[in-house]
């Protein structure tokens, strides 16, 4: 349940910093965009209360997102990746017993029949006549 409500506590955070980033004034004008200090505040101070309000989501996010991982390792805690315990359970626990496959047989070679001779081959044949010269 806690951590159903970090991730959507990330995902609105989130969202809120990718929203004031895009907020901010191009510093570089790369492409040729942002405004003039028209609007509700000056340009000054809109940008350092963008800055402060980037810095601030961006810790937040950052705190959420190691808060998250704490939480959902909390239950892992008392497992190591090498543990002692289940390596020398896993290496004396017997193994199950398979049968065998028989050794399989050698692989017969199709019998291939034998070449025609020169002999057959021109008995094969129709029997035809020389060709015609064409008449003129």
């Amino acid at each position: 349940m806690l951590q159903t409500i970090l991730l959507a506590a990330i995902i609105l955070v989130a969202i809120a910093l990718t929203g004031v980033v895009l907020l901010q004034r191009s510093e570089g004008g790369a492409l040729g965009m942002g405004g003039g200090p028209s609007g509700f505040m000056t340009a000054r101070g809109a940008g350092n209360l963008l800055t402060v309000t980037t810095w601030w989501l961006a810790a937040a996010l950052f705190a959420l997102t190691i808060v998250l991982t704490v939480v959902g390792n909390m239950d892992r805690a008392s497992q190591s990746v090498i543990d002692a315990d289940a390596v020398g359970a896993l290496a004396t626990t017997p193994q199950p017993q398979s049968q065998q496959p028989a050794q399989p047989q050698q692989p017969t070679t199709p019998a291939q029949p034998a070449a025609p001779s020169l002999d057959d081959l021109e008995a094969s044949l129709p029997s035809a006549a020389p060709a015609q010269p064409p008449a003129q």
